[in-house]
């Protein structure tokens, strides 16, 4: 499977990764239970950027760091930081009113709608087999919004905020992308990440004033994992992969996500995971591997019929 030893050991840091990651967003899910959702997404970013950025200038971990231009400088405000900030409320919002496995196989679909912001409607294999994406992961959305539409599961804001994350993951994504034609993806992430908790920061001190903070160790403790595993680490992880592998490639071990999530929550915070969880997950993962997958590869062309 693997071609030599470097690829299974990225292959190992990139399960590891989403194991990392799973944890950070079962983790969120019981901080904003106790602290406020705004305030722990800017504390949490403002830490982990400035992390980042330490790495960068004082260490040649993710290679020379660039400097910001006045023009850059204003995109990584605009662009990067604002769609960060908003996608980072939206998320910890969700996991108020919902399951942090729900809310983990809503982002699971955000490969889906890139490929759908990515082209126009086209007569070609290539439209059919991204649209065809689509309605399998809208399929697995509709079976995770069924039971809170009736009444008979959880908060239909919690499902609907977790949609829209799965929305604002992708556009932040598109920011990046666009960013990351100047800057490496640590870059992005350290400067995007410090940002957006200064830009939450006075809504966060609005929250703390209204609702009030209760210092415990635990959460402390959980928010330090979050910070340092679910950000530093991960992302370092995540980003060394990249350098080696294709995107798509790397990308496809997002579909592991929702069931590193699904697992930890129900370990450590006792969620069930439910028939509703695993229909759309399976819903979901097949909608993004076969948007993702390159068919004109594994297929031979002359196998494949016109479309008419």
């Amino acid at each position: 499977m693997f071609q030599n030893r470097r690829d299974l050991l990225i292959a190992l840091s990139i399960v590891f990764a989403v194991f990392l990651w799973g944890g950070n967003n079962a983790g969120t899910r019981f901080i904003v239970g106790v602290w406020p959702p705004v305030w722990t997404g800017s504390t949490r970013f403002a830490c982990a950027g400035l992390i980042l950025l330490a790495l960068l200038r004082w260490t040649r971990w993710f290679g020379e760091p660039r400097h910001l231009t006045r023009e850059l400088n204003r995109q990584l405000w605009i662009r990067g930081a604002l769609s960060l900030a908003v996608y980072i409320v939206c998320f910890n919002w969700a996991l108020r009113f919902t399951s942090a496995s729900h809310v983990a196989l809503y982002l699971g679909a955000a490969p889906v709608w890139a490929l759908l912001w990515e082209g126009t409607p086209e007569r070609s294999w290539r439209t059919l087999q991204r649209y065809a994406a689509a309605v399998l992961a809208l399929a697995g959305v509709l079976v995770l919004f069924w039971p809170a539409l009736h009444g008979t599961g959880s908060n239909w804001i919690g499902e609907a905020l977790g949609l829209a994350v799965s929305v604002l993951w992708t556009n932040y994504g598109r920011q990046c992308r666009a960013l990351g034609g100047v800057l490496s993806g640590v870059e992005v992430s350290a400067h995007t990440m410090w940002r957006a908790g200064v830009l939450l920061l006075p809504f966060a001190l609005i929250e703390v004033v209204r609702e009030g903070i209760t210092w415990r160790n635990d959460v402390a403790a959980i928010q330090l994992y979050c910070i340092i595993a679910g950000g530093v680490v991960s992302f370092g992880l995540w980003n060394n992969a990249l350098r080696y592998w294709p995107t798509s490639q790397v990308l496809l071990f997002n579909n592991v996500i929702p069931l590193s999530t699904g697992l930890w929550a129900h370990y450590t915070l006792r969620e069930p995971l439910s028939r509703t969880f695993w229909i759309a997950m399976v819903l979901i993962v097949t909608g993004v591997v076969l948007g993702q997958t390159n068919w004109q590869r594994k297929i031979p062309p002359a196998n494949v019929p016109p479309i008419e």
